[in-house]
């Protein structure tokens, strides 16, 4: 209908009546050559002066514009409008415009705003509209969002004799605002710094059709930004590791550290704004660029976003420039106070966890915590394993209700306390009958009776091939028996039930045999426990995924056990596995400082201390290139000092790189969705038969296995 919107041609606009020459478009032209005497505006050359000059602005404009003339309200338009009203044309020339948009005519805002602006002399204007592009057209009809005018036009005396229609494209506006809203949502979501950048970068790219966009925040005295370019290739992987940061001086020149530090926007519309500071080719070929502060209090960062060629900032985008700077500042402010809560939380939860376990030549341990919750809190679950005087392994797995600071300092309490009850007097049951005494202690002078404490403490005496637990209220251990003909099972401990601690219980001991090739899982309730389901069911799914395991390994067991049960639990998850080796294994570590030359340095020492070893060449250039790839992954990721270490037995070979960064866990992908920034974990797919991750409170650990052939 009358001002509707579509795309914008540029026609040039020849003198009414004049023939179309080389300069007329074929849309003015045929205009020109329509039978317009057989119409009530006449043949041109007697058109009146005012009609002629409106005839002329209609035609020379980019803008979609038509002439409704007369009473029945004539149509004369222009290319552009041509455009919109698509198989209408070029019938519609000359024609009453009730009689072409008859199917619109009587809709709300339609013919009746034409009349009125007809009938009584007054200007219209609409200046949001969403009405199909043409209904006639195949297809479902695109909403088209624009701003429409309607003005009276008159001739020579005065005398209105039509309306002049003008319409502007107002759809890519609002699709902006909707993707501002959407934005804001995505935003709303995040919970670390890294979270903001993924967010920031992939909307500014996309919403505001970018070559280049980056974001810094404050590091200390110095500032850290990342940058995304269009084009990158950014896979599914890419999207779940963290973003590369680049590490920038205080005193940088470059144009998103000069907004960042002063807080005043700067708008380049054409030169070479990054050119004593361009990191690449891609900074190099920046024209244009808007650079904007982040609006916080707790924060100083910056965002910016590159074109590369001259770009007018109209005084729309900046307002929309600066309103997502506004939401990348307020999501920026809350993901900076929530890792500076999580980094406290965990500082916290690692002061009160053994920094290594023991390592024995025939028990080999493992352990896994993931903080419950959303890992901003300091958890109670806790595990230890400790060497008493009498050669013996002590295991221990507790935990203290609560999600808190208060729960993490109980925690450490009873944990201590344990240790040192156990190296006074090992009994398992002695050693829960003093921490019962403990925790009552501890209760009365809070002045609560509301502590709830459940520990399970064994102790495993490899040389006489059995342990000695005890529970006060904790779940009770799983033992995977592996008998030299058979098949593995999985059996739980059948311990004497107590109370949790502090209630004044006489926890009592069992002893059952653990001979080579058996593993004891411990583990806390939030490992089997699920809302909805009955605690039966977990126990019993633990158990089958025990039984199943490939091997009784304990890192790999820990692993199968934290997903044993499906569902999510907002519990913490704490499993701890002592696994009674047939033969005793060979171990070796590496620290890897973050350089650059760190996984040459790596390659070497594993490949001469697993050619020393006598591994077979197959498995040696498998695990040296997995171990490889992991390596440079856990520099480039965390951003931290990674550890190697190599656990060598006559069945398999274990290899794990841990680091001590916070940024999340690396997730188990599909090998063709591997990028090269994460190849290191197709290739642990390809080439180990088995692996996984283990998220701790100091950081993350990938691991690996590869059996050694026999004969």
């Amino acid at each position: 209908m009358p001002g509707t919107v579509g795309r914008v041609p540029t026609p040039s606009a020849p003198t009414p009546g004049a023939p179309a020459g080389p300069g007329a478009t074929s849309g003015a032209a045929t205009v020109l050559a329509h039978p317009w005497a057989d119409t009530p505006l006449g043949p041109p050359d007697g058109w009146d002066p005012a009609v002629r000059a409106v005839v002329d602005l209609v035609l020379a404009s980019p803008v979609p514009m038509a002439l409704l003339y007369g009473e029945d309200l004539v149509l004369l338009y222009n290319d552009g409008y041509a455009e919109l009203i698509g198989d209408r044309h070029p019938a519609a020339l000359g024609r009453p415009a009730g009689e072409v948009f008859a199917d619109l005519w009587h809709d709300p805002g339609a013919g009746e705003v034409v009349t009125r602006v007809y009938r009584r002399g007054e200007p219209y204007l609409e200046r949001e509209a969403v009405l199909p592009v043409d209904r006639h057209r195949a297809g479902p009809a695109e909403p088209a969002v624009f701003t429409r005018g309607y003005s009276p036009v008159r001739d020579s005396t005065g005398r209105i004799i039509g309306v002049l229609t003008v319409a502007a494209q107002t759809t890519q506006v609002t699709q902006q605002l909707q993707s501002l809203s959407d934005f804001a949502a995505a935003l709303s979501g995040t919970l670390t710094l890294d979270d903001v950048a993924r967010v920031t970068l992939r909307y500014c790219l996309h919403s505001f059709d970018a070559d280049r966009v980056s974001f810094v925040v404050d590091e200390g005295s110095a500032w850290r930004m990342v940058r995304r370019v269009r084009g990158e290739l950014l896979d599914e992987a890419d999207e779940r590791l963290p973003p590369l940061w680049r590490r920038l001086q205080a005193d940088a020149t470059i144009p998103i550290v000069v907004t960042a530090r002063s807080g005043v926007s700067s708008f380049v519309t054409d030169g070479q704004p990054l050119r004593d500071n361009a990191a690449d080719r891609h900074d190099q070929k920046i024209r244009a660029i808007a650079s904007l502060p982040l609006r916080s209090t707790v924060i100083r960062g910056a965002l910016t976003v590159g074109y590369q060629v001259a770009h007018p900032w109209s005084p729309a985008e900046r307002a929309l420039l600066a309103a997502s700077a506004e939401l990348v500042g307020q999501a920026a402010e809350r993901a900076r106070r929530f890792e500076t809560q999580h980094g406290t939380a965990q500082l916290l939860q690692r002061s009160m966890l053994p920094e290594q376990l023991p390592d024995l030549p025939r028990l080999r341990i493992a352990a896994r915590y993931d903080p419950g919750v959303d890992g901003n809190a300091a958890g109670g679950d806790f595990y230890d394993a400790f060497v008493l005087p009498t050669g013996a392994l002590g295991v221990v797995l507790g935990d203290v209700a609560g999600h808190d600071v208060q729960a993490a300092a109980r925690m450490g309490q009873v944990r201590a306390a344990l240790r040192a009850l156990a190296l006074s007097d090992p009994r398992p049951d002695a050693v829960l009958g003093g921490l019962d005494r403990l925790v009552a202690s501890l209760g009365t002078e809070g002045g609560t009776h509301e502590l709830f404490v459940t520990v399970v403490f064994g102790v495993v005496e490899a040389d006489r091939e059995q342990i000695t637990l005890a529970s006060a209220g904790h779940p009770a251990p799983l033992i995977r028996r592996c008998p030299a003909e058979g098949d593995p099972v999985a059996e739980y401990v059948e311990l004497p039930p107590a109370p949790p601690l502090g209630l004044g219980g006489r926890p009592r001991t069992v002893t059952v045999p653990f001979r080579p090739g058996d593993t004891l899982l411990l583990f806390s309730d939030g490992v089997v426990e699920r809302r909805w389901q009955d605690l039966t069911a977990g126990l019993a799914g633990l158990g089958a995924a025990v039984t199943a395991a490939t091997s009784g390994d304990p890192r790999a067991l820990c692993a199968v056990a934290s997903a044993a049960v499906p569902g999510a639990t907002e519990d913490d998850v704490a499993v701890l596995a002592v696994e009674h080796a047939v033969k005793p294994s060979r171990s070796a570590g590496m620290e890897v400082p973050a350089e650059p030359t760190a996984p040459s340095r790596v390659r070497h020492w594993m490949t001469a201390q697993l050619t020393d070893w006598q591994v077979p060449e197959a498995v040696v250039g498998a695990a040296v290139l997995c171990t490889s790839e992991l390596t440079t992954n856990a520099l480039l990721h965390a951003g931290t000092a990674a550890r190697v270490e190599i656990d060598l037995s006559p069945e398999r070979l274990l290899v794990s790189v841990a680091d001590s960064g916070t940024r999340g866990q690396v997730t188990r992908a599909q090998t063709d969705t591997l990028s090269s920034r994460g190849r290191g974990l197709g290739l642990i797919e390809e080439l180990s038969d088995a692996w996984g991750t283990d998220p701790t409170v100091r950081g993350s650990t990938v691991w690996f296995e590869i059996l050694i052939p026999s004969g």
